[in-house]
């Protein structure tokens, strides 16, 4: 037994049937037994044109025969393409010097295997090492197209396949009959038709010669090698050397299995990070943190308001917001944090990272993909826009990077910004002219939001927290060793934000184990104050 094996690798086999128009949209399946001994000849005059013909010619004899199918799973498809008709289609009437062209094809997995086998034919070792040759160098089967690797297969056809074989009984009624174009072993390597005899008289007389000159543009010259050209010049019906042989093919050849149903909407697994990095020609220092941050918040709901609203009425993502359908502040901060980083150390904003506990749906998903330009409002933004490149969306548990990164230290990136004003009258005030006084009071209120905001950092059974002021020995607070926190932007836009008179400072947390980002707390955390950077020990980078 003699078995090739066939892998279109680009996923699609393009051939269209002998004697149908490309128009048709009709596709040759299986692949003619016709199309696969004259791409073996190609390929052997084309790559190998040392082997002698007395080597090539016995194995394809040997071939000629009618050899059965075992198809992959496979699918019709087509493309349309609008060509050009004539030279000058473009500058006289380029509205009719088009026409409409067809390229059918079958879709096939580019891993599965088309075996054509030959169960009475048998090689010898040598001939089978030149048809392996062959078939190694050979690159495509029908149009160029339809990429192709082929080998020599081993063992017989799987029962499990369905096979194609030529008609010799009855036709179930799981089968169809196509024809199918194969080389007829009598005449496929024959001359007939494509040598040329010149008979040529010399003499005269007793002396009178006739002699035949034989001549071809073929090489080798078989019937198997006629050009299509010639064919159609010649009028022929069908190729010389060929017969039409009835298979039996199953009639779900085609059948495309249903995927798996797609989740709906709702049921879709929900993503929590969504990050970007920013661009531009001067980026934004790393004190303007709250104005990017707004600015990502507003751009976000308007782009989401406009692709979900209805009419002049905006919708609105109550994840993206951080308020309920009655403009209520929501509760549990499990909606969207907006965290504007400075990720190589130079001073300057280069990432966003937006993070909700709670998840995004595909509304906002939608909405982050437009997200691509922000306006903060910043001196020269105009001749500098600050751009946005989507690098990434996940979930939590497999996507952590930047302010989400596991560490057992971490330092502060803005200033920490009190929820609650400081006591300055009263029994227990709190005198502000000193600073380790505005420190316990900070450090407390940090403790608070830290058991509120993250209370798996405060549960019982959960790594212990140390606290400590980041100030140099003057006790002023430095942000990443280098800002004050006064330098820092805190005042939102919005009427009646007092975070600019609210006490500030800077601080690292060290756990006794490793724990997970992000940390940002405070007076608008949900805008990048308060954020807590992984700190020399993280132990999972990006």
């Amino acid at each position: 037994m003699i078995a090739i094996s066939l892998r279109f690798l680009a996923g699609r086999y393009h051939a269209t049937p002998w004697g149908r128009h490309v128009n048709e949209g009709a596709v040759e399946w299986p692949p003619s037994p016709w199309r696969i001994l004259r791409a073996l000849v190609a390929t052997w005059k084309r790559t190998l044109p040392d082997l002698p013909e007395h080597e090539v010619r016995p194995i394809l004899e040997a071939l000629a025969d009618a050899p059965q199918f075992a198809l992959p799973r496979a699918s019709t498809g087509h493309t349309r393409h609008y060509m050009p008709w004539e030279k000058n289609w473009k500058a006289e009437a380029p509205e009719k010097a088009k026409t409409k062209v067809f390229d059918a094809f079958v879709a096939i997995d580019s891993r599965a295997e088309t075996i054509v086998a030959w169960p009475d034919v048998a090689l010898s070792d040598p001939q089978r090492d030149v048809l392996a040759r062959i078939l190694a160098n050979l690159g495509y089967l029908g149009r160029s197209e339809s990429w192709c690797e082929a080998a020599l297969a081993d063992g017989a056809v799987s029962p499990s396949r369905p096979v194609c074989r030529p008609l010799t009984g009855n036709v179930l009624a799981a089968q169809e009959i196509v024809r199918v174009l194969c080389p007829d072993p009598a005449s496929a390597l024959a001359d007939k038709h494509v040598v040329t005899v010149t008979k040529k008289t010399t003499g005269r007389g007793k002396n009178k010669q006739t002699m035949e000159e034989r001549s071809t543009t073929y090489d080798p010259a078989w019937n198997l090698c006629m050009e299509t050209l010639q064919l159609h010049r010649e009028r022929w019906s069908d190729p010389p050397g060929s017969r039409w042989v009835p298979y039996t093919r199953p009639r779900d050849c085609f059948k495309i299995d249903p995927r798996p149903r797609s989740p709906r909407a709702g049921e879709r697994a929900r993503i929590h990070v969504v990050r970007y990095v920013l661009d531009s020609t001067v980026l934004p220092l790393v004190t303007e943190t709250l104005p990017v941050a707004e600015a990502a918040r507003r751009v976000l709901m308007g782009i989401h308001g406009r692709l979900t609203g209805e009419s002049d009425v905006p919708g609105r993502s109550s994840m993206l917001s951080g308020k309920d359908e009655q403009d209520q502040p929501l509760a549990g901060h499990c909606h969207a944090y907006y965290l504007p980083t400075d990720e190589d150390g130079d001073g300057r904003l280069d990432h966003l990272t937006v993070y909700a506990a709670g998840g995004l749906g595909p509304d906002e998903r939608r909405a982050f993909d437009r997200l691509t330009k922000l306006q903060t409002g910043r001196e020269g933004e105009e001749r500098h826009p600050l751009r946005l490149l989507l690098l990434g969306m996940g979930a939590s548990e497999e996507y952590s990077p930047g302010p989400l990164r596991v560490s057992k230290s971490w330092e502060s990136a803005t200033p920490y910004i009190a929820t609650r004003h400081a006591k300055t009258r009263g029994r227990n005030r709190i005198d502000l002219a000193s600073p380790e006084a505005r420190a316990a009071f900070l450090q407390g209120d940090l403790r608070a939001q830290v058991a509120a905001v993250r209370p798996d950092l405060a549960a019982a059974g959960a790594p212990e927290m140390t606290i400590e002021p980041a100030w140099d020995e003057n006790r002023v607070y430095k942000v990443a060793a280098r800002w004050r926190t006064i330098q820092f932007k805190r005042f939102r836009r919005k009427a009646g934000d007092d975070g600019g008179r609210r006490l500030a400072g800077a601080f690292r947390l060290i756990f006794s184990r490793p724990v997970r980002g992000p940390i940002t707390l405070g007076w608008s955390s949900h805008f990048g104050m308060g954020l807590f950077a992984p700190g020399g020990g993280s132990s999972e980078e990006e």
